[in-house]
């Protein structure tokens, strides 16, 4: 919808008729023809491996040796470089001692908790005789057998036997916590070890993948440093013989490029040979260089014979669309506009009128996004005071990238006026028109009179030099004007010159 508004908008800027006689100018006009018509969507990519894996050190040291150099193949697995292991031997033996101490450690303090328990049983059965020895003394001390003195020791040994065996609980509670602190430093001094031997086996750097080496970035002697993160010491392509391009679609293109598509490239190592690939992923995030917004496109191809190397600047073409036996015109003949048509922008009372494409434009936005008289007024403003910008796009512009600008352009100019279900209809309407390839046109014949008179037309795909027609009143041999040229003057008017181009009568 936002794509037809854009070309009515066009439309009503450029073609306004009016009659004007004796003029003395001739025109230039090409036949229309059936011929074959491909629209594309072109980019440039670079080239890379499908997976590409960087091979980094988890540990600090010196290049010991290599077993690899570019372009090695290499297998999953396989040693390509040795870190010097000498420092991380001799933290694994010193890890291997510190278990066996802890080891040790462990086993007297387990002896010391035998011992705790021994003691505990001894004071436990010395405080049983105490206490039978108490009882004994107390009977006889009240029969008055004994004397007091005799039972005050016998009470004094029987509490003294009470706190000894509290004593030796506690000892044998301490005997306990040692052991299982003797246990945690054995588990320690293990994952100690554990560590050193897992950084000793770092120092041997293998492959991780099957592929080839297309990058080493250290030699003999180098020291890397792993402190902050692992540096890559070789980058290994899994398999070269299927490749990507990564290429740079604009906004603007991105909404006719599909998964599936068929495409072709050239690179500057091969001129003359055109690879064939095949879209696998549009990926959504973008890429703003300089305000301007582009997308990854990544696109297959085979590589079976090694001819395209990583990092490579392709020139691609996406295949969106292709005709065959169809009814063609040149773009030129879509741009011209007769001199003659310029003129009555303005009224008898000299305001300016509007066109009948801007009162179509203010229709269909009144209709589909339900505008209120406000914002009616506001947009029938941002139309009158935008034409001269629309027609500079269109002029400037590729016609595919032109409707692309003057949708953004527009729906930039009215956001402000819409409510929030309004800004989603306009999305609506602006992404089901991009699925639409039909769009209006209009060309201008020669009556039998000799002036020039416009025809409406239905278009469907474009290359960018020629537009394919599904709807008109053309016919095949007909002609349509591309250029008008001045007898007053001997210049030029039109804005497109055609080397097909011929002057009708002659």
């Amino acid at each position: 919808m936002i794509i037809i508004i854009a070309i009515l908008i066009g439309a009503g800027i450029l073609y306004q008729t009016v009659d004007r006689k004796g003029t003395g100018q001739k025109f230039r006009a090409v036949k229309v023809e059936r011929g074959e018509i491909s629209s594309v969507v072109t980019a440039t990519g670079t080239i890379n491996p499908v997976i590409t894996v960087l091979v980094g050190s988890q540990v600090s040291g010196t290049i010991k040796t290599l077993h690899a150099d570019f372009n090695s193949r290499v297998k999953e697995g396989e040693v390509i470089a040795q870190i010097d292991p000498s420092i991380f031997e001799a933290q694994v033996e010193q890890g291997r001692a510190n278990v066996l101490n802890a080891q040790a450690n462990l086993l007297n303090s387990q002896a010391n908790l035998k011992n705790a328990q021994a003691s505990l049983t001894k004071a436990e059965v010395a405080v049983i005789d105490a206490k039978r020895t108490l009882e004994r003394n107390r009977e006889l001390m009240e029969r008055k057998v004994i004397a007091q003195a005799t039972f005050d020791t016998a009470l004094t040994n029987y509490d003294s036997a009470i706190a000894q065996r509290d004593i030796a609980r506690a000892q044998l509670e301490s005997a306990r916590f040692q052991v299982e602190s003797n246990r945690a430093q054995l588990e320690q001094a293990r994952a100690a070890l554990k560590l050193a031997e897992t950084n000793l086996r770092y120092t041997t750097i293998r492959s991780p993948v099957n592929g080839i080496v297309i990058s080493r970035n250290v030699d003999v002697g180098q020291t890397v440093a792993a402190s902050l993160q692992a540096p890559t010491l070789f980058t290994i392509a899994k398999d070269l013989t299927r490749m990507q391009v990564d290429t740079n679609v604009s906004e603007a293109d991105i909404g006719r490029i599909a998964v599936g598509q068929e495409a072709t490239f050239t690179v500057d190592a091969f001129p003359e040979k055109v690879f064939l690939g095949r879209v696998s992923e549009i990926r959504n995030a973008p890429i703003t260089v300089q305000n301007v917004v582009t997308y990854d496109v990544v696109i297959q191809v085979d590589n079976k014979d090694l001819k395209l190397k990583p990092g490579m600047t392709a020139n691609v073409s996406v295949m969106i669309a292709h005709r065959e036996g169809i009814l063609k015109i040149p773009n030129s003949a879509l741009r011209f506009q007769p001199e003659v048509a310029r003129g009555e922008e303005k009224g008898e009372k000299g305001q300016e009128r509007p066109s009948q494409a801007g009162q179509g434009v203010m229709e269909r936005l009144t209709r589909e996004l339900r505008l209120t008289k406000d914002q009616q007024s506001k947009v029938a403003m941002v139309l009158q005071s935008s034409k001269e910008e629309f027609q500079e796009i269109r002029e400037k512009a590729k016609p595919e990238e032109a409707r692309a600008r003057t949708q953004r352009l527009l729906r930039q100019k009215i956001w402000e006026f819409l409510t929030e279900e309004q800004r989603q209809k306009l999305n609506e309407l602006a992404q089901s028109s991009q699925k639409d390839e039909k769009k209006p046109g209009r060309v201008w014949v020669l009556s039998e009179g000799g002036k020039p008179v416009p025809l409406s037309v239905l278009l469907g795909i474009t290359n960018g030099t020629f537009s394919e027609v599904v709807a008109g009143d053309l016919r095949e041999g007909a002609e349509v004007i591309v250029e008008e040229i001045s007898k007053k003057k001997g210049s030029t008017q039109s804005r497109a010159p055609s080397p097909f181009m011929r002057t009708p009568g002659k």
